[in-house]
């Protein structure tokens, strides 16, 4: 069993709504096959906690005009890992620490990837090449 349609959609509106508001390495996951209470997870880092709330309420924001209320949303109080449970769609918004202390990527290895691009090329040109092209 693969994510649904709607929960992809939905998985890349979030992970676009986070870059727009500059969130880092984010990535989408189908944990469809390992979970029976959600199919995508969305995760990105921020390097503080008030760009955290920024992500977190982008995405909300974004995912509302789509239809989607959160069922959810806790962490917020700290600002330091947010969830959103969108019940097909979790998006979780870390501080960078957090990210890297819990690495949930690699707790969902054995889980594949959905392709996202950012729809501003630049900002991923950027991410992948800093500095390219200066001397």
């Amino acid at each position: 069993m693969t994510a649904s349609p709607r929960a992809v959609e939905l998985a890349l509106e979030a992970a676009q709504a986070a870059a727009d508001k500059l969130a880092r390495d984010i990535v989408v996951l189908d944990v469809s096959e390992r979970l029976a209470i959600t199919d995508c997870f969305v995760v990105a880092s921020a390097d503080t906690e008030r760009q955290v709330k920024a992500v977190v309420d982008g995405v909300e924001e974004q995912l509302r005009r789509l239809g989607a209320k959160p069922l959810r949303r806790e962490g917020e109080r700290e600002g330091r890992w947010v969830l959103l449970d969108f019940s097909d769609v979790v998006v979780h918004v870390q501080h960078g620490e957090e990210r890297t202390y819990y690495a949930l990527e690699r707790l969902w290895k054995d889980c594949p990837q959905i392709a996202f691009t950012d729809r501003d090329l630049s900002r991923t040109v950027e991410a992948v090449a800093p500095g390219a092209g200066r001397r």
